[in-house]
């Protein structure tokens, strides 16, 4: 399912971010997310790093095509769940649900790209995921914005496909010059702060 780490899930769910924000712009981008590596999730390291590189030029539609990128995976991961697993959290005590619902969110970092490591934990009514070596933040200068916008999105939805009211943003990014990334999960219902409206925030549909 990977080539040098990069996740098929990954490829497939920035492609179809592209297409539903950047659809003029899909051609151009199928040059390295070509059919057959979508197919056999053998996209490699530099054809994604040129993927993401164009990205970062096209404005707002980074955060856009990004942020769509990660419901999409979230989606994707919480659909292969066992039936019996899914059940589970479900039948389980709200502190446990949540517990294990970011114990999902974590496995998609990873399954993402494989090169990155990822911790999840939940605190009263907080959650936090860091992860190291993001895929998306290995730059060579550093940014004025995060760009691990994908996490965020992802975690968010995750959690809300498993009936665990979240919003989640990024407060810290390795592309920024942070040690590692970091998104901050607010779990219940979502203040006026972490409301979608902000560029760093994962959506919540």
């Amino acid at each position: 399912m990977r080539d040098v780490g990069i996740g098929r899930v990954l490829v497939a769910a920035l492609h179809q971010g592209i297409a539903d924000e950047l659809p003029d712009r899909l051609e151009f981008y199928e040059n390295w997310l070509n059919a057959e590596g979508l197919r056999n999730g053998t996209i490699g390291l530099a054809p994604l790093a040129a993927v993401l590189g164009f990205l970062r030029t096209e404005g707002d539609a980074y955060d856009n095509v990004t942020r769509r990128a990660g419901e999409y995976a979230a989606e994707w991961i919480v659909e292969e769940l066992p039936p019996g697993y899914r059940r589970l959290i479900s039948a389980s005590p709200a502190f446990l649900r949540r517990t294990l619902a970011m114990r999902v969110a974590r496995s998609l970092v990873q399954r993402a790209y494989s090169g990155s490591r990822a911790t999840a934990r939940v605190r009263g009514g907080r959650g936090e995921v860091e992860i190291r070596s993001s895929i998306f933040c290995t730059v060579r200068g550093r940014t004025e914005r995060p760009l691990c916008v994908f996490y965020a999105a992802a975690v968010a939805r995750v959690l809300r496909l498993l009936e665990v009211e979240a919003a989640a943003a990024v407060t810290s990014c390795q592309a920024e010059g942070d040690r590692v990334c970091h998104v901050d999960v607010q779990l219940g219902p979502a203040p006026e702060q972490l409301r979608p409206d902000a560029a760093t925030e994962g959506a919540l549909r």
